[in-house]
């Protein structure tokens, strides 16, 4: 069964880039431009990963995080972020959202998939 990649990230660019690596990987893809329609997608069409940016508009990365972890059906799910920003305040604050793991970008698709299949199983 094909594993379902849900990425949310404001730049059209960076899903363009997150789509042809994980669909090459033979990954299914969601695409979401920010937090509310990440949650929207993610009510929709499930997912078994998440891949998010931190600033987004309308629902950072953060909040998006955080309404994931609300609910308790997805509670286990791998929240992965993906994003230029470094700094160790918002690794901590990412993770106490409750996200799996951090990413910086410009990304290494090959490390990506990597990331993916360890915490998707």
């Amino acid at each position: 069964m094909t594993k379902k990649i849900l990425t949310v990230d404001d730049s059209r660019t960076m899903r363009d880039m997150l789509k042809h690596a994980l669909c090459d990987a033979g990954y299914e893809v969601v695409q979401a431009e920010d937090g509310v329609e990440g949650l929207e997608a993610l009510e929709r069409e499930g997912a078994d990963v998440v891949i998010t940016d931190i600033n987004m508009p309308r629902l950072d990365g953060f909040g998006l995080i955080e309404g994931i972890r609300a609910n308790p059906v997805y509670r286990g799910l791998p929240i992965l972020v993906l994003t230029t920003e470094s700094s160790g305040e918002k690794k901590v604050r990412a993770k106490e959202a409750g996200a799996t793991g951090w990413i910086i970008k410009p990304f290494d698709p090959i490390k990506l998939i990597d990331v993916v299949r360890r915490v998707s199983g």
